[in-house]
């Protein structure tokens, strides 16, 4: 049954798709607006094929550009440190060519700075691929949702699972209807203790107001699939808890005294958490990668790492950062035609990012952890593994799949490749928020009212600066 559907010899398709695209193609000109962990993740699909090129690029941190620039072969005059300076470049252009400096943008920086830059860029005409989150407030969304349709771009996102050959295999089945009707959906997100403690905790997303609440910035993409594998039907009721459980400064243990970072402190041997053990420890192993490369700029070595976990926040003790964002959350979905789904996120775990899934369908079900899936026939008695094959890259293959479906949607004009639209894209988003909400406020949510207040506050607010 399930054999039918999946086959290993679509990988091969997709290869050969890619040498055919390339053979008949000029190749798609991209622009990377930040080129620090994801930027660099969607950029390697540049390196690995001819279906695209780098053509400029934005980055403030000098060796970061540097080698970026580099790798990417990308002309000095197409180098700029901020991406407001490329846009005038862009501008200045358009205005004297006649045409823009690339088909699409790849938008790559923090998670605040998504609004402007999409905004800027889609007004100029480009198609725009979108790190996750789309923006950090529902109005930012919403304009964002706006400006793209009014351009009339192609526009994708960086909810990378879709497009993961496992996730993919998945959704196969589930349209099929192989296994019945899905009834209800069980994901756990299992973020990893030390993951939590270098990204939700010292890091760029530990702070609200820096950045945005954990289950936006770590897993909007995740309550995006639920709801891609429940839709047609859309979520109408929602409810969550959570908390900052344990990364504050009451849980510090005793023993740690008044120690604030760890290289200072009398127990960091013993401290699961600890900067040494996660960073200075990984780098003189002959770690450069992830996450050591994300405390400096240029290439990790033990003397700059070092000297980052003495003065920057990375080497503070966790009890005692910044941080206020959840590090446990619970989920819970009710879809318009009845069905049901739970979601989990929690720090506390060994399984980095390896998500867990149960799905249950009138007919069978599915079990899977990113890595393999289950998949048994409740009528034919009948239960079988598959392995998905991961052509390399992040998230199970998901950020190579989402570059390369959206450098063939720009290549081809055609927003159906992606599989979503910039309006579903908004309407998950706002169901991450509306989850929030009830996290907050403390009561069950309905979806549709709150999109409808969303929509009519940014409404408001437009009037008013109007007005003013």
């Amino acid at each position: 049954m399930t054999s039918s559907i999946i086959s290993s010899t679509k990988n091969l398709f997709r290869k050969y798709k890619d040498r055919m695209i390339e053979a008949d193609a000029e190749p798609v000109t991209l622009i990377v607006i930040g080129c620090g962990q994801r930027g660099k993740a969607y950029g390697k699909y540049a390196l690995q094929s001819d279906a695209c090129k780098v053509v400029a690029i934005a980055e403030p941190r000098p060796q970061t550009r540097k080698l970026y620039a580099e790798q990417h072969r990308v002309d000095a005059t197409l180098v700029f440190e901020t991406w407001k300076d490329l846009h005038a470049a862009s501008a200045d252009t358009m205005k004297t060519v006649g045409k823009r400096l690339a088909d699409a943008v790849l938008i790559a920086v923090q998670d605040h700075m998504h609004v402007e830059v999409a905004l800027a860029f889609a007004e100029q005409g480009y198609h725009i691929l979108c790190e996750k989150p789309m923006a950090t407030t529902m109005e930012d969304c919403i304009r964002i949702e706006e400006a793209i349709n009014k351009a009339g771009i192609i526009f994708g996102m960086g909810h990378v699972m879709r497009y993961s050959p496992y996730s993919q295999e998945i959704t196969k089945i589930v349209q099929s209807g192989a296994l019945g009707q899905l009834i209800n959906i069980v994901q756990v997100e299992p973020v990893g203790y030390y993951h939590f403690a270098h990204s939700y905790v010292r890091g760029n997303w530990g702070s609200e107001k820096d950045s945005s609440f954990a289950l936006m910035t770590k897993c909007c993409h995740d309550i995006d699939i639920i709801c891609h594998w429940m839709s047609p039907s859309p979520p109408v009721k929602i409810s969550s808890f959570g908390s900052l459980r344990h990364f504050h400064h009451r849980a510090k243990p005793l023993d740690a005294g008044d120690a604030i970072r760890c290289l200072d402190c009398t127990m960091e041997n013993d401290c699961p958490y600890s900067a040494k053990r996660i960073y200075l420890d990984s780098v003189s192993r002959g770690n450069t990668g992830w996450p050591v490369s994300t405390l400096v700029d240029g290439i990790p070595d033990i003397e700059n790492i070092t000297a980052a976990l003495k003065e920057g926040p990375y080497g503070q003790c966790v009890y005692e950062s910044n941080n206020d964002v959840c590090d446990n959350q619970v989920v819970n979905l009710e879809f318009e035609n009845g069905n049901t789904a739970s979601f989990t996120m929690v720090a506390f775990t060994s399984a980095i990012c390896e998500r867990q899934l149960r799905m249950h369908f009138t007919y069978g079900e599915i079990i899977g952890d990113m890595n393999k899936y289950v998949v048994t026939d409740f009528r034919a008695n009948k239960t079988k593994t598959f392995h998905p094959i991961n052509e390399g890259g992040g998230h199970g293959g998901g950020d190579m799949g989402l570059i390369r479906t959206f450098v063939e949607a720009v290549r081809t004009g055609n927003q159906q490749l992606l599989g979503t639209d910039v309006s579903e894209i908004l309407r998950s988003h706002l169901t991450v928020f509306a989850a929030e909400a009830s996290r907050r406020e403390e009561k069950v949510i309905n979806c549709v009212e709150f999109e409808r207040k969303a929509r009519a506050s940014l409404r408001e607010m437009l009037a008013q600066t109007v007005l003013r």
